[in-house]
């Protein structure tokens, strides 16, 4: 059943909705989870802002493309529970695949209560545990009336500006410097947003199978091991 294109949608998105999603006081559970950040610093591969850097580049290009692309084919109108198996298929880490659909329950009851529409619903009654974050938040997208790349925006700046706040918290680092590891990478976002963006197109008239699948192995691997530490700062 194709749920992501039921109920009644804004016919032009505004750029003020973006900013309301894509802002980091949105209650959508972000502000507790480190993109990998919190096992990266334990370990000694982040140590100031260079390594930030590094390390946020190497997210973007990665994870941060595919859930880009995840959310911009959600927002385009692509079936939302193929959409939810894909991002499984493309989620190896149990632990992140637990994430995901977390963050996605939380960000479900956001935006329910934000922009209500049946296809939020929908997708709700048929994930009750939780859809995947980013289908969630394409669907949500284009509850607000915002298109494909507004929504790949939103997921590519989630995937670097998670770790680089989680970052300033657990090495003290200057938030100016944080802020400015963001700034610099402004223009691979745009990049990521717009190929992210052209695989939705794709994955509407050629299936999921179109969407890109890149991926961090070595994430994967931390974050099944953050998982089951004791004592943490971060759920993930």
């Amino acid at each position: 059943m194709d749920i992501s294109t039921r109920g009644e949608y804004p016919a032009h998105g505004s750029r003020a909705a973006l900013l309301v999603l894509a802002d980091g006081r949105f209650p959508a559970g972000g502000h507790a989870h480190s993109g990998g950040a919190e096992a990266a610093v334990k370990a000694g591969r982040i140590r100031d802002a260079t390594d930030l850097a590094a390390f946020c580049r190497g997210r973007l290009h990665t994870t941060g493309l595919t859930s880009a692309a995840l959310a911009a084919a959600a927002a385009l109108g692509v079936d939302a529970l193929e959409l939810d198996e894909a991002a499984d298929a493309r989620t190896p880490s149990p632990a992140l695949r637990a994430t995901a659909r977390k963050l996605g329950r939380q960000l479900m009851r956001a935006a329910r209560a934000t922009w209500p529409c049946d296809a939020l619903d929908a997708l709700a009654a048929a994930r009750p545990r939780g859809a995947h974050q980013p289908v969630v938040l394409g669907v949500t997208a284009r509850a607000a009336g915002l298109g494909p790349q507004d929504a790949a925006h939103c997921v590519a700046y989630e995937s670097v500006g998670g770790p680089a706040t989680a970052v300033v918290r657990l090495l003290g680092l200057d938030p100016f410097e944080a802020t400015g590891v963001l700034a610099r990478l402004a223009p691979e976002l745009d990049q990521v947003a717009r190929r992210a963006a052209e695989a939705a197109h794709r994955a509407r008239d050629e299936g999921t199978g179109a969407l890109p699948a890149a991926s961090a192995p070595l994430l994967d691997i931390t974050a099944e091991a953050h998982a089951a530490w004791p004592v943490r700062l971060f759920a993930s």
